[in-house]
C-alpha cells in the first residue's frame, strides 16, 4: 500500500511540473485528466469522445502516448466505454483492483490507469474486454489511402498471419489464398493441393512506419525458405514459399534480400510471382493462434538479417 501511494504521488508530483514531463517524455495533465490517470477515477458511461469512433488508426495513452490498441480490435458493447478485445503485446499491465474483485488495467510504460479487463463474456471470438476510460487515450488517424498491402505465402497462414500481426505499423492481417485459376476458393479446394493456390496472407501496412523490406525481411525470418515441399510438417502445394509482388521495386527488394540469404549458403527455394487475386479464408482461419491463445508449431523466428 505504501508503494502505491508513493507512486500516486511521485505522479502527482510530476503532473505538476511542466519541466520534468518534458524529460521524461510524459504530457502534462489537466485536472480532470489527472483525476483519472493518476488517481484512477472512472469518467461517467456513455460519455467519452471515444465510445462511438469508428477511425481507422492507434488508440495511445493519454500521459506517454504509447500505443496501446488497435482499431481493428475495437467493437460495441454497449457498456458505454470504449471496448478492445486485444491489445498491443506488451503494453499493457494488468494488477488486481482496490476492490478485490476486478482487474485493473494500466499502461505498462507509464503506469497511468485505463480501466478495467473482463473475460468470459462472450463478446468476440477472442472472449476479452478492455473496458477503457476515453479520458485516458489519444488517437492517431491512419489515413486508408495511405495504407500498402503485401502478400506472402510460406506455409499454413495461420503462422504467418501471428508473426506479422505483432509488427508496429502492420494495421491488418488476413489469412486467405491466391496463385491459383479457380474463383471463390474455399479451405476444402485449396487442402486437396489440385487448385493452384497457396495459403498466404493480406497485410495492410503504414509505409510511414514500417517498409516492404522490413516485412519482407520478418517472412524470410519466419520460416524456412529452402523447404521445397512445403513448410515443416505441412507437405503439399497450398503450403509453398511465395511472395506475389505488385511492382518492380517489390521485386527488386525481395531479389536483393535472396541474394543476401544466398551468400550466407542457403538455397532459396521462395518463388516470386506477380500478384493475383486474394481470396480472404473463412472466419475461423483469422487470428487463429491470437484466439487459441497458443503459438505457432511450424513457424519459429531465426534472425537471417
Amino acid at each position: 500500500m505504501f508503494k502505491k501511494s508513493l507512486g500516486v504521488l511521485l505522479l502527482l508530483f510530476i503532473s505538476a511540473n511542466a519541466e520534468e514531463l518534458k524529460v521524461l517524455n510524459l504530457n502534462q495533465l489537466s485536472q480532470q485528466e489527472s483525476r483519472v490517470i493518476l488517481n484512477k477515477a472512472t469518467e461517467p458511461a456513455f460519455s467519452g469522445k471515444y465510445y462511438k469512433f469508428d477511425k481507422n488508426g492507434m488508440y495511445l495513452c493519454k500521459q506517454c502516448n504509447a500505443a496501446l490498441y488497435k482499431s481493428s480490435s475495437k467493437f460495441e458493447s454497449g457498456c458505454g466505454w470504449p471496448s478492445f478485445d486485444d491489445a498491443v503485446k506488451g503494453a499493457i499491465k494488468r494488477v488486481k483492483d482496490a476492490d478485490g474483485r476486478r482487474v485493473e488495467i494500466v499502461c505498462a510504460a507509464c503506469g497511468g490507469h485505463l480501466g478495467h479487463v473482463f473475460e468470459g463474456e462472450g463478446f468476440t471470438e477472442k472472449n476479452t474486454r478492455y473496458c477503457v476510460n476515453s479520458i485516458s487515450l489519444n488517437f492517431e488517424e491512419t489515413k486508408v489511402e495511405t495504407l500498402k498491402k503485401a502478400y506472402f505465402a510460406g506455409g499454413c497462414f495461420w503462422g504467418v498471419e501471428y508473426h506479422f500481426e505483432k509488427l508496429d505499423g502492420v494495421v491488418n492481417v488476413d489469412s486467405g489464398y491466391m496463385g491459383g485459376e479457380k474463383k471463390n476458393s474455399s479451405y476444402r479446394d485449396v487442402s486437396r493441393g489440385d487448385s493452384g493456390h497457396v495459403e498466404v496472407v493480406e497485410i495492410s501496412y503504414d509505409p510511414n512506419k514500417i517498409s516492404y523490406e522490413s516485412l519482407a525481411k520478418l517472412f524470410f525470418e519466419i520460416h524456412d525458405p529452402t523447404q521445397v515441399n512445403g513448410q515443416g510438417p505441412d507437405i503439399g502445394s497450398q503450403y509453398l514459399s511465395v511472395i506475389f509482388v505488385s511492382n518492380a521495386d517489390e521485386r527488386k527488394t525481395v531479389n536483393k534480400l535472396k541474394d543476401i540469404l544466398r551468400l550466407q549458403g542457403l538455397k532459396i527455394a521462395t518463388k516470386i510471382e506477380n500478384l493475383k487475386f486474394f481470396y480472404k479464408a473463412e472466419k475461423y482461419h483469422q487470428d487463429y493462434y491470437e484466439r487459441k491463445g497458443s503459438q505457432p508449431y511450424c513457424h519459429t523466428y531465426v534472425k537471417r538479417f
